[in-house]
């Protein structure tokens, strides 16, 4: 079992879909899916831990420890199955348990999700690896600091997924991204390939395409998931 008890908000009724924020973000992330979706789904977004008023916990700060944080958040709340949609890390998370509990997962929707850190566009990955060597230099003397490093670290040390594992994934899956994210498109591509029948869809915008451009993230994922 897992050592935290996680924040979360619902809405809606139906067969449960579970939105898994980004690094660093929380429920909030997810204000314009919430009412669309929940006109079709029992949704409910959660605070990973460490993240939002979800707290740190004990156990290890990874992304494979969050993949265990959710199959025990789902036992609390009786979920058998669920469709799982999860963005940037939650879309990592999201990847990793439906290869490692792939009897828990309906559908699946990876936006902006990556198998390493090679896949993230170098100006931006360098920023993070900077940030999070600085922050690791601090961290002993200030809790800020190591928050910071753990977060950052997420973004440098994980997931680490070959793309050959990805065959594991059993669920119809749609891997989406913006035409401008941050995530190389070769990248994004690799994913959509390595998945066993998964659809790719690319949206006009950036990284953040569900919060800045929602009609048409919106209108892909319920396409997908109805």
């Amino acid at each position: 079992m897992t050592d935290i008890q996680h924040h979360y908000i619902e809405q809606g009724e139906g067969f449960p879909l579970f939105l898994l924020h980004g690094n660093g973000e929380d429920t909030s992330y997810f204000a314009h899916q919430m009412e669309p979706f929940a006109k079709h789904f029992r949704v409910i977004a959660v605070d990973t831990r460490g993240h939002g008023q979800t707290p740190r916990g004990e156990a290890p700060f990874t992304i494979r420890q969050f993949a265990e944080d959710l199959l025990a958040f789902m036992d609390r709340l009786g979920i058998e199955k669920a469709h799982i949609l999860g963005f940037s890390d939650g879309g990592n998370i999201a990847m990793l348990f439906a290869m490692t509990h792939p009897e828990r997962v309906g559908k699946l929707i990876l936006d902006g999700a990556n198998l390493d850190a090679s896949g993230v566009k170098w100006k931006i990955q360098f920023q993070i690896e900077i940030g999070y060597r600085i922050a690791k230099l601090f961290a002993r003397k200030s809790p800020e600091a190591r928050k910071n490093a753990e977060m950052l670290g997420l973004m440098v040390n994980d997931p680490n997924v070959k793309p050959e594992e990805l065959a594991r994934i059993q669920s119809p899956t749609l891997v989406i991204a913006g035409d401008k994210d941050m995530i190389k498109d070769a990248h994004t591509r690799l994913i959509a390939q390595s998945i066993p029948g998964a659809e790719l869809a690319i949206i006009p915008g950036t990284h953040f395409i569900a919060s800045r451009n929602p009609g048409p993230f919106n209108e892909a994922v319920l396409r997908f998931l109805l």
